[in-house]
């Protein structure tokens, strides 16, 4: 982990209110269960909610930020699982 400070003039646009993507994992199945999460501003209720519920059930999860240019839409991942856990399965 790099940590270094920053100048918080650097950034021209926030929001309050993400847009939030949860992918919970049922490797055993080979499954996935995605949800997406709105109005919720705190990411720690978030992160605690996907825990509980992923941990429920035996499953993994990972949770993303959804982040729009305009045309298309992207995935910033926050916590859980790196990348697809699928994916090599399918080589």
């Amino acid at each position: 982990m790099k940590i270094r400070g920053i100048d918080p003039r650097d950034a021209t646009w926030e929001l309050d209110h993400a847009r939030y993507r949860v992918y919970f994992w049922d490797v055993p199945a080979a499954t996935a269960h995605e949800y997406e999460v709105l109005d919720t501003v705190d990411i720690g209720e978030l992160l605690e909610w996907a825990s509980r519920y992923a941990a429920d059930r035996g499953w993994s999860y990972t949770v993303y930020t959804a982040v729009s240019d305009g045309d298309r839409l992207g995935l910033v991942r926050l916590a859980g699982v790196l990348g697809d856990p699928f994916a090599d399965a399918l080589d």
